[in-house]
């Protein structure tokens, strides 16, 4: 096999994710809304309730696929699983699906192109590997923050990390153990959702940028990131 044939079957899978990438968010962005929910909400409960182990396990792949490639609704889901499945294990369900879509793109990314990516960024001589060598010294205080405060991207910061070359165990432990608390937050939204539908009102979705929200997950990301303070305070 030639470079460029095995080139074009590491990249493959990268060209695959994005291609349904692109498609659902054409084809789907109508189904995995609010609106959507709120009108399939009887049947989505009536299916739940005859078949919970076969909801559960739908919903997690369900769930999944929409982070692995990348598709619109994941708040939507993350409050359909408070929905059908209360904040616990609602909120198991969440975290534990987000993480393995992210486990995915990880995998896919790094497979197609983090190896050669990281290779330039190695060799290169400015702020960039700078940038890169800060990373890597301190990777599970800059992934657990990355993880705790919601205006990082979630799709990013997969990128980030599979292109830096982080560990697939710590990637996985430090996505499951940050995403604890925004997913509990709006597992906790969707366990609340019967009574927003009986009153014809719609959830909150930018409830975790509101102060009382923000304000701890902030402090979570600070104190994630205190390691790295103290050891420049060490140093110093």
């Amino acid at each position: 096999m030639n470079r460029s044939q095995f080139s074009a079957r590491r990249l493959f899978p990268l060209a695959a994710l994005l291609a349904v990438a692109v498609l659902g968010a054409v084809y789907l962005r109508d189904y995995l809304t609010f609106d959507a929910l709120q009108e399939n909400r009887q049947a989505l409960l009536a299916f739940r309730d005859s078949h919970l182990v076969a909801s559960a396990a739908l919903f997690i792949l369900a769930y999944t696929a929409i982070v692995a490639f990348s598709l619109p609704g994941a708040a939507v889901a993350s409050l359909t699983g408070g929905f059908l499945f209360g904040l616990f294990p609602g909120a198991l369900f969440n975290v534990a699906a987000a993480t393995m879509g992210a486990v995915i793109v990880f995998a896919v990314v790094r497979a197609g192109l983090a190896e050669g990516l990281k290779a330039r960024i190695d060799a290169s001589d400015g702020a960039v590997k700078r940038l890169s060598e800060g990373i890597s010294r301190n990777e599970v205080p800059v992934l657990l923050s990355m993880r705790l405060i919601p205006v990082v991207p979630f799709f990013l910061a997969n990128l980030i990390a599979a292109i830096l070359g982080v560990g697939l165990v710590r990637f996985v432990w430090t996505t499951f153990v940050g995403i604890i608390p925004g997913g509990v937050v709006y597992t906790w939204v969707g366990a609340g959702l019967g009574e927003v539908f009986a009153r014809g009102e719609s959830p909150n979705l930018g409830i975790i940028f509101e102060p009382h929200v923000l304000g701890p997950l902030l402090g979570l990301a600070l104190l994630a990131l205190l390691p790295l303070f103290l050891r420049r305070f060490v140093k110093v």
